[in-house]
């Protein structure tokens, strides 16, 4: 019986590609234990347990740019974290190592890697994170989504393998008015779908809320996910309408997509592939202060393939409720960005990983 450790998470961009290769190891091979580490305090700890995977926590955080004094314990918590980490390596005892990316995937990693277990990347992004450049010289293989990783990892290690999505996604059959039902929305109304992240998004946020009282009259309504910061705040705004399905965070994401006719979104890794998969027509909003501007990048793929409309963060305010209006109401545009983000769909990477992974513990 092989055992597998996933290391990573912080945000739902991480926590859902590795439970998405955790279902496809465990579906090929039934009998392989697998271990989750994640940071304590973030999305991890709870949403893996809900997965049905355990999780060990390390007290690990990552750089705040924001307030310089909140990373005077940051050393120390590092020290700590290597620790926990010689720990849990020691006892589990894993034949194979999975990095995701997030605080906790790097000091598991590298441990891993002093000690000779092999060692899997998967790089969701098309700029890859420094942590996962410095792991990738000594990992067995890494996965990325899309090509030209050669400038980031050595090119006889990389297998592009495209993003992981959840089963409950890539094999959604809800209908639409099961969905609209579901978030206790009207069947004859257009919805718009905003998802900021699991962590939210400003701009976003800000811009619906300036414009709630606009919809009513338009014949539109909302399923709207605030993310985590400021939520009550936005939750409060939305709560006062019946066409509003308001919340900080959304679990059955096959719901909301099958309940929308268009979406407003970041651009990072993840919600791309996601909405790739389900077909929807999208405008993007990226986040600018994403490492290297990747979300613009993302964006931009989707934006001059005619798969995607993009709106800049610093022109929310202005432009994207009229982008978004003008969307839900052309039909014809709608169909031609479903017809061009459909065809951009990857629905078997995590199956490509497993295979990948399982191929070296045999």
């Amino acid at each position: 019986m092989s055992k597998i450790i996933i290391a990573g998470g912080g945000t739902g961009g991480h926590i859902f590609p590795a439970v998405a290769i955790a279902n496809a190891i465990r579906q090929l091979a039934p009998a392989t234990e697998i271990l989750f580490v994640g940071a304590k305090g973030k999305m991890e700890m709870e949403r893996v347990p809900q997965a049905g995977y355990a999780i060990e926590g390390l007290d690990i955080a990552g750089f705040n740019r924001s307030s310089l004094i909140k990373n005077i314990g940051l050393p120390y918590k590092l020290i700590k974290s290597f620790f926990q980490v010689r720990s849990i390596i020691k006892k589990f005892k894993p034949d194979a190592v999975i990095g995701v990316g997030g605080y906790s995937s790097f000091p598991v990693l590298r441990v891993a890697q002093k000690k000779g277990v092999p060692t899997f990347i998967h790089e969701s992004n098309s700029f890859a994170g420094k942590s996962n450049i410095m792991l990738g010289r000594n990992a067995t293989k890494i996965f990325v989504a899309s090509e030209g990783m050669e400038k980031f990892f050595p090119a006889d290690k990389i297998i592009i393998s495209g993003n992981p999505v959840r089963k409950a996604i890539v094999q959604s059959t809800v209908t639409k008015a099961e969905a609209l039902r579901f978030f206790g929305l009207d069947e004859q109304k257009k919805t718009i779908l905003v998802i900021g992240g699991s962590l939210g998004a400003r701009s976003i946020n800000e811009t619906v809320a300036a414009h709630i009282r606009d919809l009513g009259p338009l014949g539109l309504q909302l399923i709207w996910q605030t993310g985590k910061n400021n939520s009550s705040n936005f939750i409060d705004r939305g709560k006062a309408y019946e066409s509003i399905w308001v919340g900080e965070f959304i679990v059955e994401m096959d719901k909301a997509y099958a309940a929308a006719d268009v979406v407003i979104s970041r651009a990072g890794a993840m919600a791309v592939t996601e909405l790739c998969v389900a077909k929807k027509p999208v405008v993007f909003v990226p986040f600018p202060f994403a490492a290297e501007d990747h979300q613009t990048v993302n964006a931009k793929y989707l934006v001059d393939k005619d798969a995607a409309l993009m709106v800049k963060d610093d022109e929310a305010k202005g432009k994207l409720f009229p982008a978004i209006t003008k969307l839900v109401m052309d039909e014809e545009m709608q169909q031609k960005l479903r017809h061009n983000i459909a065809s951009l769909a990857i629905t078997n990477a995590d199956e490509v990983i497993a295979k990948e992974i399982l191929k070296y513990l045999q």
